[in-house]
């Protein structure tokens, strides 16, 4: 299963996306801003989207919200960059919150936009697939 988060709008606050699974689109993403550390932009902890790429996704225990979620492995500077239910930049520390609807600086129906798609990134794990996530 392939992921695809194009960023498309960028604020001082926060990034928002659109999320695509196979081509088909899936909901909008809430992130940090936007540093551009792939262009060697300075990473502000806790206030920063990871750079762009593809990673490798998992489905893993999180301590800190004490149930499985998405983990993106392999980001360059983050560790335990998650995909978890949240509607503001406050709610995240460089993970991509999910939404089916968007407001200023901000995604709508977090709960269920992350439930419809962590179980098919789930299904698809268990069914034996690779999982990935390109952000452009």
């Amino acid at each position: 299963m392939k992921l695809l988060l194009e960023r498309v709008v960028f604020s001082e606050k926060s990034t928002i996306g659109r999320l695509y699974i196979n081509g088909v689109f899936e909901c909008f993403t809430l992130e940090d801003k936007d540093r551009r550390l792939e262009e060697g932009g300075e990473k502000v902890f806790g206030e920063t989207c990871i750079p762009r790429g593809t990673y490798p996704i998992l489905v893993t225990f999180s301590n800190r919200f004490k149930e499985e979620l998405p983990i993106l492995k392999g980001v360059p500077q983050f560790e335990g960059i998650r995909i978890h239910p949240g509607n503001f930049s406050k709610d995240t520390e460089g993970c991509i919150l999910p939404g089916s609807g968007l407001g200023a600086d901000m995604v709508l129906n977090s709960r269920a936009a992350f439930s419809k798609l962590f179980h098919k990134i789930d299904s698809a794990l268990n069914g034996g697939e690779e999982v990935t996530i390109t952000i452009k």
